[in-house]
């Protein structure tokens, strides 16, 4: 009974982490560029291997296949190795898809791989019929590795959030004059940008495939873009690079902010988060206002 518990626990960890890269299909795809994977074409036939080799393993799983668990255990192995080579590339940060589009490399994601391979490992051993006494001390022990490891994790994240406090403050953007469109001028860029009655700024976020940074801020601006009265383009490197020409950006992260209707710039800078993202904003709708009344 104990055997087939697990192995069904374990078997919907894989299907889980596989219908999450179908339901995310294009972000999955594009997230395997976080492991070397440029060209679409090879992340395409990855993304559709690693999707029939995990649904695979998780029927073996749940059938109860010793070769199904170490199957899958090779495979989280091979995962925990990817995502550790990736951090020690400087990816943290960086898309990797493993549980939906949001899922990001970090060292939680490494060592959640690492536990879900020694689980599996682990499986084969597990004893089919097991005694009221050893349940009960088997909750038990779980019970009190949850607490212990949820301390841990709420630990972690106090330090994680003052660290990260500290690091930000109250600082806004880096605006640099001589970098980027100058402040004051109109510029063609707002051509390219789908605006409303509604639209009171444009937002033009200049982002590169390989910049760790720009992934990580990249829900902040998909969060930005739902507003309706600023509309949001974002400009990659490689696809745009006459937009990148155009408005000189030094490096990504980089955001303009720009009158929609007469394409003056009106704030600009390096971000790297939502804070000095809306720091942006801000700026750019303070001397809106100050030109308004001149």
């Amino acid at each position: 009974m104990l055997h087939l518990a697990a192995s069904w626990m374990l078997a919907a960890v894989l299907a889980a982490a596989a219908v999450a890269k179908l339901a995310a299909g294009d972000d999955s795809r594009s997230a395997l560029a976080s492991f070397g994977l440029r060209g679409e074409r090879s992340r395409a036939v990855a993304w559709g291997a690693l999707v029939a080799t995990e649904l695979a393993l998780a029927a073996a799983v749940a059938a109860g296949l010793d070769a199904g668990a170490w199957g899958a255990a090779a495979l989280m192995a091979l995962f925990a190795g990817a995502v550790a080579l990736a951090l020690a590339r400087g990816r943290a940060g960086a898309p990797c898809a493993c549980f939906g589009a949001r899922s990001r490399v970090t060292p939680v994601a490494l060592g959640r791989n690492a536990v879900l391979a020694g689980a599996f490992a682990a499986l084969p051993a597990i004893p089919g019929d097991v005694s009221t006494e050893t349940w009960l001390a088997l909750g038990l022990a779980i019970a009190l590795t949850a607490i212990v490891a949820l301390t841990v994790a709420v630990l972690a994240l106090g330090r994680e959030v003052g660290m990260l406090r500290l690091a930000v403050g109250s600082q806004g953007a880096l605006e640099v004059p001589d970098e980027g469109p100058p402040l004051g001028a109109a510029t063609p860029l707002v051509e390219r940008f789908a605006t409303t009655t509604q639209t009171r700024l444009a937002l033009a976020v200049f982002s590169s495939d390989g910049c760790a940074l720009c992934q990580t801020v990249a829900p902040s601006v998909e969060l930005l873009a739902r507003e309706p009265w600023l509309a949001v383009e974002v400009f990659d490197e490689e696809r745009h690079a006459d937009a990148w020409a155009l408005a000189r950006v030094p490096g990504s992260p980089y955001a303009v902010a720009l009158d929609p209707r007469g394409g003056t710039v009106l704030a600009k800078g390096t971000f790297n988060g939502l804070a000095q993202l809306e720091s942006v904003l801000s700026t750019a709708q303070r001397r809106a206002l100050e030109a308004a009344h001149t």
